[in-house]
């Protein structure tokens, strides 16, 4: 879930392979791309059983500032298989770029009340290095626990990244939680992540986060088109 964090800075950018077509109205460009990881993870929690590794991929088509496409993962051993399906809309004005986009986020395998799809409106901008996301989730309802708008500040400089990531819920419970990744990319195939929860209201033992500190390794390559 989520994924390009990306959408914003998000330290685990696609690293893409694009091929471009010409027609009298705009370049389209494809893009698709895979990933291994050693643990799928998602706004500072590691979805899948402790050394269950994610294997993702995706495919994006853009025109003209126009976008949309499907991203998908294996590695969440709770809600099972994933797909993503995003629109969106992305423009630059000199160091300032803007993007708006819509994400659902599907599990096909998943039985029961406890996991259901989710969507969310996420609008992002970026100026030089630095860069701010709001995910709103639009399935809120006053009964549901899974009501919650996700928040993240970023800052890029070279080869390393740092986000900070904040999840407000608007339920009674007090189980609003953030944390801290510092990413570092070896090369355009190999990224580094490391995780960790600074706040939360909940303790582990009241089914809070899970506190202890988590290195991600990422490999992705471009699929040629």
């Amino acid at each position: 879930m989520t994924k390009l964090s990306q959408a914003i800075a998000l330290a685990t950018a696609m690293t893409a392979g694009l091929v471009a077509t010409t027609t009298s109205q705009a370049e389209v460009e494809v893009a698709a791309s895979a990933a291994v990881s050693n643990m799928y993870l998602w706004r500072g929690q590691d979805l899948g059983a402790q050394g269950v590794p994610a294997i993702s991929g995706d495919l994006t088509v853009s025109a003209s500032g126009a976008y949309a496409g499907v991203w998908t993962s294996s590695g969440d051993t709770s809600a099972g298989q994933e797909y993503d399906l995003f629109v969106g809309y992305g423009m630059e004005t000199g160091d300032l770029a803007l993007d708006v986009s819509y994400w659902s986020y599907i599990y096909p395998g998943a039985e029961g009340d406890d996991i259901a799809d989710l969507h969310e409106i996420v609008a992002s901008a970026a100026f030089k290095g630095a860069s701010l996301g709001v995910y709103y989730n639009i399935d809120q309802d006053e009964d549901e626990a899974t009501d919650y708008v996700y928040t993240t500040l970023g800052y890029g400089v070279d080869k390393f990244s740092a986000t900070y990531g904040m999840t407000t819920f608007s339920d009674t419970e007090d189980k609003d939680y953030s944390h801290l990744d510092l990413s570092y990319a070896y090369n355009d195939n190999v990224s580094f992540t490391l995780s960790q929860v600074v706040s939360s209201d909940l303790d582990e033992d009241e089914n809070g986060p899970d506190r202890s500190p988590k290195v991600v390794v990422t490999y992705s390559l471009p699929i040629e088109l």
